[in-house]
């Protein structure tokens, strides 16, 4: 299995070296960013597997650099904040990033993270980008809503005969409300099924790309439940 190439952007010296000591134990290939323009151009030349973007950079912030990044790839990016209950966590999370990890991190904590995004993009043996594991997400075929058509086989989703283009959270997403049309999913749940939180997570997460879908697929395509969650409209 190949290696897993990661570009880590962190402008604290001894943050970025000692979590770079800890991934290659891991077993990732690491290149280590001071700031967010060698951070950009090192994406440009290596295209990594993955993403680790400190929010706090010099020359470019974190925020920046990730939906200059969006703009280009759907390569999973995760964000370091120092804060959970900053705003830059929820900027980060609208310029695109799929997930956040609170500094300081442990950094087995920080690896179980990767590997769960790394699963949902088809990486490290997981499902491929977008596609449903066993015993979850919808059969292969067309399903349509109105003018949304979810094919879960070619993994497309078209808008008026338009196609969508979907990151592969949003694709996960996407695929768990239309395996349960009507059906309220608590954001607990999709947490889990999706981000594959085993333990309770920060639901931001799935505030933010609920709103970003929903900008893709339609405002009013998926429905929130105050108090219950989501689901999508039948």
């Amino acid at each position: 299995m190949a290696e897993t190439h990661v570009l880590f952007v962190e402008d604290d010296d001894v943050i970025r070296e000692a979590t770079q000591l800890a991934l290659e134990r891991d077993g990732f290939v690491v290149t280590a960013m001071p700031d967010g323009l060698s951070g950009l151009e090192a994406f440009r030349a290596d295209r990594p597997d993955i993403a680790l973007l400190d929010v706090m950079l010099p020359g470019m912030d974190g925020v920046s650099l990730c939906r200059r990044i969006r703009d280009e790839s759907t390569v999973p990016v995760i964000m370091l904040s120092a804060r959970a209950d900053s705003i830059d966590v929820v900027l980060g999370l609208e310029a695109g990033a799929d997930d956040y990890v609170t500094k300081p991190f442990d950094g087995s904590v920080l690896v179980a993270r990767i590997r769960a995004v790394l699963r949902r993009f088809g990486h490290a043996g997981g499902p491929a980008a977008g596609e449903p594991g066993e015993d979850e997400g919808p059969e292969g075929g067309l399903l349509v809503f109105g003018d949304l058509e979810v094919d879960t086989e070619g993994m497309e989703v078209r808008r008026g005969g338009a196609t969508v283009g979907l990151t592969p959270t949003e694709m996960r997403l996407l695929l768990e409300f239309s395996s349960a049309p009507g059906t309220v999913l608590s954001r607990d749940k999709l947490l889990e099924r999706v981000w594959e939180y085993g333990w309770g997570g920060d639901t931001r997460v799935v505030d933010v790309h609920v709103q970003r879908l929903r900008t893709k697929i339609g405002q009013d395509r998926i429905e929130t439940v105050r108090g219950f969650g989501y689901k999508l409209k039948g």
